[in-house]
C-alpha cells in the first residue's frame, strides 16, 4: 500500500497555546544568547525567516534545538515552505500575554551587543 504525501498541515509542527504559558518558561527560553539572537533577528524582520538565513555561532543541531525552545515556549511559530523550515516571532500574542518582554530583550540584545 503507497503511502500517502504529507500536506502542509502536517508538516506543521506543535504550538502551544500561549495563554498556557507561564513567565518562567518563557525567561528560560530567553535567557540564552543564541536564542536571543534568534528572536532579534526575527523582531526585525518583515517576513518568516528559515532557520539557515539566521547565521548563527553552533552547529545545524544545535540550532534546531534552540529554535525548539523557542516554539515551546510559545515565542515563534513554524512551518514548512518546500524543504525550509519558516520561522516567524509570535509578537501580538507575546506582547498581549508579556506586554513590552520582546521590545525589552530586543533593545537589551542590541544595546548591549550581545555576543551570540
Amino acid at each position: 500500500m503507497p503511502t500517502p504525501h504529507a500536506t502542509g498541515r502536517d508538516r506543521v509542527p506543535p504550538h502551544p497555546d500561549i495563554r498556557t504559558i507561564g513567565l518562567q518558561q518563557v525567561l528560560e527560553a530567553l535567557v540564552d544568547p543564541v536564542r536571543r539572537q534568534i528572536v532579534a533577528a526575527l523582531y526585525a524582520s518583515e517576513q518568516d525567516l528559515a532557520c539557515g538565513t539566521i547565521e548563527l555561532p553552533v552547529s545545524k543541531s544545535t540550532a534546531t534545538h534552540h529554535f525548539n525552545v523557542l516554539r515551546e515556549a510559545g515565542l515563534i511559530r513554524q512551518h514548512y515552505a518546500g524543504t525550509s523550515r519558516m520561522n516567524s516571532l509570535r509578537r501580538e500574542e507575546t506582547d498581549e500575554r508579556f506586554p513590552g518582554l520582546l521590545l525589552a530583550v530586543v533593545t537589551a540584545h542590541t544595546h548591549d551587543g550581545d555576543p551570540a
